[in-house]
């Protein structure tokens, strides 16, 4: 009970990404804890893909090797796909045209004809090969015990605006109805409904989790270059940003999203944004990450604040974009070209990919310093179910930030890059504030009053005051968590 995963073999572009959410948005509405995982390819239609859910009253929510029940949709691809099932699991398949799958021995097949269901109910629709995912989907609610109600409720939900709700509504009836009197429904595992226990927790994506961080943090420009599996953090945002960031009486917005020729220049849209005083912010991948580094180097050298989204993706070169890997470490930590070096936060699941985020355009503006968030596809792209996030109404950092009125107040005068406070961090000022707050921003060599040189020893004394910052952040980023067994256990890994 409550402890299975369900893969759904399919094909890209056919909308079964809709259906299959559907199922997984149900199982948590029913107070089921579970772990959704979609593995997709980078083309855009025509290649099989596959979404799994794991169902764990313990909650676990890593992928597991091997699936109770695979919902085969994809024929070409069900010859591997029959391979991940376990001894014993069942196979849901399109019997349509008769067709007969490979036997393997161990396995229990679950003849469905959907496509011919769907051809007989809604001929000449041209939503007939959509429908017919929903068609499964009716009869994996037999299957596993899903209450019906709570599944209708949700395909309302995701597709009441549209027309022809009811002809969703009646395929996935169409589904649940041959299961019932075709097989023997519920399967020997399928879920036990917990409603209440769903209550004190929600499902989210982590890319959604960073952009509501962004929204909270008061980011107001956003230079990009669409990159997957970044290009959903930007997205939602803008989604974001156009409900609470346009003014309720003129329409204005309040937000600029600027979609750039490549990441070259959306990295400088984000300085240049940053340096007049807005908290800006790009999104990227490994190559588009790779583009952006002498434009870091800038950042760091004439220490603006500077925030990034690096969503890892696999590599190298331009690698397996929609596959996970970690793979931009050690560039990211020592991006750019000279003596670099940039502070990294690494969230693990939704909650830290929002409460990061927003500290990020902290740290950027305490520190003066590019702020790189290191999240990946694993949990960019795939749901959590997580505690609510929380945010604690804390006012933004601004860091050591001149105006004119803290200005009037000062005893000794404005030069953009000595140590007033002996902590490596100099003051800054925001572009025509007050003439006396102006300065030249040098990405080359500078002295501590902006002017421009190539004096060894004012290089030197330059970049030992960058380094102190980094002495002195190492005991201010996020303290790190620790997870404790009530187990004994006699050994421990440690690896990277």
């Amino acid at each position: 009970m409550n402890d299975f995963v369900i893969r759904f073999a399919t094909v890209n572009g056919t909308g079964s990404a809709s259906a299959n959410g559907i199922v997984a948005r149900t199982l948590f509405r029913c107070g089921v804890t579970i772990g959704p995982k979609n593995m997709f390819p980078s083309n855009i239609q025509g290649m099989p893909t596959w979404y799994d859910i794991r169902v764990s009253d313990h909650g676990y929510s890593s992928r597991k090797e091997f699936a109770d029940l695979l919902v085969a949709v994809n024929r070409n691809s069900l010859a591997e796909d029959l391979k991940g099932v376990r001894p014993g699991g069942y196979v849901l398949f399109d019997a349509t045209g008769s067709f007969t799958p490979p036997q393997v021995e161990g396995l229990q097949y679950l003849p469905l004809p959907m496509t011919q269901l769907a051809l007989d109910a809604f001929p000449g629709s041209p939503k007939r090969f959509m429908l017919q995912n929903l068609i499964y989907v009716g009869a994996v609610a037999a299957l596993l015990n899903i209450p019906v109600s709570t599944l209708q409720e949700v395909i309302r939900e995701r597709y009441g605006k549209k027309k022809g709700v009811e002809s969703d509504l009646q395929a996935f009836d169409l589904g649940f109805r041959y299961a019932t009197q075709n097989f023997s429904c519920p399967l020997p595992f399928h879920i036990e409904a917990k409603k209440e226990a769903a209550s004190d927790k929600i499902l989210i994506e982590g890319n959604y989790a960073m952009a509501l961080g962004c929204l909270y943090a008061g980011a107001s420009v956003v230079g990009w270059y669409p990159i997957t599996p970044s290009t959903g953090l930007v997205e939602h945002f803008s989604a974001l940003c156009e409900r609470h960031r346009k003014d309720p009486t003129s329409g204005r917005k309040r937000f600029a999203l600027i979609q750039a020729e490549d990441e070259m220049t959306a990295i400088g849209i984000v300085v240049g944004a940053a340096w007049n005083g807005a908290r800006s912010f790009t999104a990227t991948s490994g190559p588009g990450f790779s583009l952006m580094n002498e434009i870091l180097g800038y950042a760091y050298y004439a220490e603006i604040p500077t925030v990034l989204f690096n969503v890892q993706r696999c590599g190298p070169s331009t690698g397996l974009p929609t596959r996970n890997q970690q793979a931009d470490l050690l560039q990211a930590a020592y991006a750019s070209h000279g003596d670099t070096k940039h502070i990294l936060l690494f969230p693990s699941d939704p909650q830290e990919c929002f409460h990061f985020a927003y500290q990020a355009f902290d740290l950027a503006e305490r520190y003066q310093t590019p702020v790189i968030v290191m999240a990946e596809l694993e949990v960019a792209m795939n749901e959590f179910v997580s505690p609510p996030l929380v945010w604690d109404e804390r006012a933004p950092d601004r860091g050591k930030l001149l105006r004119k009125a803290s200005f009037e107040k000062r005893q000794k005068p404005f030069f953009r890059y000595t140590d007033d406070d002996g902590d490596g961090i100099p003051y800054r000022s925001l572009p025509g504030d007050d003439p006396r707050l102006a300065y030249f921003t040098r990405g080359s060599g500078h002295d501590r009053f902006g002017r421009y040189t190539e004096d060894a020893q004012a290089y030197a004394e330059n970049m030992e005051r960058l380094a102190k910052k980094f002495t002195l952040l190492a005991e201010q980023l996020p303290a790190p968590e620790w997870l404790t067994s009530q187990n004994k256990h006699p050994y421990c890994l440690v690896y990277f």
